[in-house]
């Protein structure tokens, strides 16, 4: 009998010594060097993005293949846009004036905890910034997307090994356990975790510098002066992109009473359908586990695969299922966060009053991650930007698209920081420059007046003589 765990332990030693042996080589590379296996990696990555959807769908059942081959190029030919002109290594910057040198220094060794619901696209993105900063990088897989994580990493391996270059530089586990992971994340110089809060609160946990990102239970507020057309058709094709799988999506609507009316009927005319009654009470019962979790079998899925799961019917062509929701908190579940087809709804009498709702929600599993906003009124837009707590306000925008850097110019990253606030060490996108050190050397300025030593009398000359043998006198009595 093999003992699974302690199989999974050894594992993570050796990958993670094969990826310490690796790094050391691909450190004395210098930058044109790094940034030609880079641009290799990504290139693969964009011509296998198809086929690398297609894998990971087959295998979790999340999600569409269309929107994960997007997420696939984002992590690679949109990526590779955002770093290709980024120095990462060697000497960053050189100010003469100040006399001051940085130097970049990889890491070493990073712990890439991958998430079931963007398996493919966060390999992909994870590796391709840990290569551009010198370091290595050892995935730990979700189980349930084992198959298609380790099919990227070959992918990757093989590019790396056709460039020269060590593929240890990025692996995987073959063997993952929640103890092997434990025992990845102790032996690594940093984690860079994306997943459930379980896995992230692990990471922090572990005695290891970490960069986790806390869930997203993000709300959009639709303010009256907002083109609602607009809004929703933005609202839609976020929190339908890959079926709602990524943490940014929209998680309910907040609108003011004076356009509720329109913003109801403009939600039903673009495909939602607002669940009442019975069949709300079924729905319920399938979004979540005994324990008040998600209900893994309605995560990535469409709104007819989940009604088919409560058992109600809908008609067709309905896109999302919509709850008027009165309350937040643990017994309401339209108010948490739902990776799937599944949206809450309330009506506030105005701004004032959707700030406090916005942030009871955000304060309801989300805090610190993102917030939509639709309006054309700056001052409520700027009041809502100074006072939630988040990382990334989006505005006017898909949340989903604009939190990644698809619809906005913030950087293209598939691990969104959530800040202090939200229990994480950074509020950025991640990208290559949170994976590095910087080395400063700083020189004189010669701007201050250092007082010389007094003067004091010569010493005497020492009788080097008189002192040996002094010294074996004193050797003879101990003897």
């Amino acid at each position: 009998m093999v003992d699974k765990d302690l199989l999974s332990i050894q594992e993570a030693r050796s990958l993670v010594r094969a990826a310490k042996k690796a790094q050391a080589e691909f450190g004395q590379y210098d930058q044109q060097r790094v940034d030609s296996i880079v641009k290799a990696v990504a290139e693969a990555a964009c011509r296998n993005a198809e086929q690398l959807a297609q894998l990971a769908v087959e295998e979790t059942g999340f999600g569409k293949v269309q929107d994960k081959r997007q997420k696939n190029i984002l992590a690679s030919e949109r990526l590779l846009d955002a770093i290709k002109d980024m120095k990462t290594i060697g000497v960053l910057n050189d100010d003469k004036a100040k006399k001051v040198v940085e130097i970049a220094v990889p890491v070493g060794v990073i712990a890439g905890i991958i998430p079931s619901t963007n398996p493919t696209s966060t390999t992909i993105y994870k590796s391709i910034i840990a290569l551009k900063a010198g370091n290595a990088i050892v995935f730990t897989p979700h189980p349930s997307a084992k198959n298609c994580i380790n099919q990227t990493v070959a992918m990757i391996r093989k590019v790396l090994h056709e460039c020269g270059a060590n593929a240890d530089m990025v692996n995987v586990m073959s063997v993952p356990t929640i103890q092997g992971s434990g025992e990845l994340m102790k032996v690594v110089d940093l984690i860079l975790a994306t997943g459930g809060p379980g896995m992230v609160k692990a990471a922090y946990s572990s005695g290891t510098p970490a960069l986790g990102v806390g869930a997203g239970n993000v709300p959009a507020y639709i303010e009256k002066s907002a083109n609602i057309e607009d809004a929703i058709t933005k609202i839609f094709s976020s929190k339908t992109f890959d079926n709602g799988t990524v943490c940014a999506s929209e998680q309910a609507i907040v609108t003011d009473a004076v356009i509720a009316d329109k913003v109801k009927a403009t939600l039903i005319a673009q495909g939602g359908y607002f669940l009442e009654g019975e069949e709300l009470e079924k729905v319920k019962r399938v979004m979540e586990r005994g324990n008040g979790s998600m209900n893994p079998d309605i995560v990535g899925r469409d709104a007819a695969h989940i009604a088919k799961i409560a058992g109600i019917n809908i008609p067709s062509g309905v896109r999302l299922l919509i709850s008027d929701e009165k309350g937040i908190g643990p017994n309401y579940p339209f108010s948490k966060e739902k990776l799937t087809a599944l949206l809450g709804f309330y009506v506030v009498e105005d701004w004032k009053e959707a700030c406090e709702v916005c942030h009871a929600l955000l304060e309801n599993g989300g805090v610190g991650h993102s917030l939509a906003i639709h309006s054309n009124n700056e001052g409520v837009i700027c009041e809502f930007g100074m006072k939630k707590p988040v990382s990334r306000m989006l505005v006017n925008t898909p949340s989903t698209q604009g939190a990644v850097g698809l619809s906005t110019s913030l950087f293209p990253s598939f691990t969104l920081g959530c800040g202090a606030v939200g229990g994480s060490s950074t509020s950025d996108n991640v990208t290559p420059l949170n994976l590095m050190n910087v080395r400063r050397i700083a020189y004189d300025l010669d701007n201050m007046a250092c007082e010389a030593a007094p003067a004091t009398a010569a010493p005497e000359s020492l009788d080097v003589d008189a002192i040996t043998k002094m010294i074996v006198a004193q050797l003879k009595q101990m003897s």
